[in-house]
């Protein structure tokens, strides 16, 4: 289409289309008209039927040119926009005429949109890939330019030196360990988001499994001089989960309110009916440790961060604890909510379905 648009000022081959066809059609019903109806030379009919037909085509075209015009300008320039990822609000694009025109400017206006949704999401996406890779990049950096650092150093005649190479070996063992507490949890996170891990659901004692979740952790909680009790509730309660990633869900949170708590602290684990859903109960790990500033409360879910970072490493975290727990809340359609206060602690809540609600199996 050779046009501007823009002006507002264009030659339309639409418009002269519909006005070339027209004034064809017009001279040739008014000539036949004319020879039947009037005594005039045919001459003189044909001269009157095309001047006639002219006129017609002429006021055709202009008519046409005013419908169209906005609504083809507007088509042009969504399109060019599209083309140069370059997007705006057509809010004042709306049209009264109601015809096949005016839907595909509506089209075009949700293409647009989806277009540059769609383009927000992969930049993104792409933005969170570059965050992670150099997220993980560091991550392994660190334990293994210190095993590198260990193993040279025991090469070079620490090996011989029975006073330090037991030493040397237990530090490059306790990086190695923390280089497979990483690779696991990548994997497991890698799987939950993909959706390969599926939730297996069961109904299960929820009393059981925190009993044990509670029991395995109560040497590293004595070790930091830390406290684990659980209030007492209905030992009868039954929830419908994956009874493996529950337990990793209580595992992840109760060990981060040992590892951030203080000398004499303790970690409470409570159990409540949901105030608002008869169906859901809520399940509270508090504890009395560092806290979490406001400005990160949004941000710990997130892979890699750590709230102290150097207490995290010194411990072995690999930062991708909480993560784990938001995707398998998620995979369970539940809900996990944080509330901290620095310096106070952190308490972590999430919601479970009762088994009674879910439909009976066969």
């Amino acid at each position: 289409m050779n046009a501007d648009f823009s002006k507002g000022k264009y030659f339309s081959p639409l418009s002269f289309r519909i006005a070339g066809v027209t004034t064809a059609l017009s001279a040739i019903i008014l000539l036949l008209l004319n020879n039947l109806l009037s005594d005039s030379s045919l001459l003189t009919n044909l001269i009157l039927s095309l001047s006639a037909a002219f006129l017609i085509g002429i006021t055709v075209y202009f008519i046409s040119y005013r419908i169209h015009s906005d609504r083809l300008g507007a088509l042009k320039k969504i399109t060019k926009n599209i083309t140069k990822k370059r997007f705006e609000d057509y809010a004042n694009l709306n049209s009264d005429q109601k015809d096949e025109l005016d839907y595909l400017v509506k089209q075009s206006v949700r293409a647009s949109r989806t277009v540059e949704r769609e383009i927000q999401r992969l930049n993104k996406i792409e933005n969170y890939r570059k965050e992670f890779i150099g997220d993980i990049s560091h991550e392994l950096k660190t334990p293994i330019f210190a095993i590198q650092g260990f193993v040279e150093t025991l090469l070079n005649g620490a090996l011989e030196d029975s006073e330090v190479n037991r030493v040397f070996l237990n530090k490059t063992m306790r990086n190695v360990n923390r280089l497979i507490y990483l690779t696991k949890d990548l994997m497991e996170i890698s799987k939950l988001e993909t959706g390969e891990l599926k939730s297996s659901l069961q109904d299960i004692y929820l009393w059981e499994i925190i009993s044990d979740v509670v029991e395995s952790l109560q040497y590293k909680a004595q070790k930091e001089n830390v406290d684990i009790h659980v209030k007492d509730f209905d030992k009868n309660l039954q929830v419908r989960v994956d009874r493996n990633q529950i337990r990793q869900v209580l595992i992840n949170l109760i060990e981060n309110g040992i590892k951030y708590n203080r000398p004499g602290g303790h970690v409470e684990i409570n159990v409540e009916q949901h105030p608002h859903e008869p169906d859901k109960i809520n399940v509270e790990v508090k504890d009395t440790g560092i806290g979490i500033e406001s400005k990160d409360l949004s941000r710990v879910t997130e892979r890699f961060f750590r709230v102290d970072k150097s207490r995290s490493r010194e411990k072995g975290g690999t930062g991708l604890g909480l993560s784990i727990v938001k995707h398998i809340m998620e995979a369970h359609g539940e809900k996990i909510t944080i509330e901290s206060e620095p310096n106070k602690g952190s308490v972590f809540s999430f919601t479970l379905t009762k088994s009674e609600y879910f439909p009976v199996r066969s």
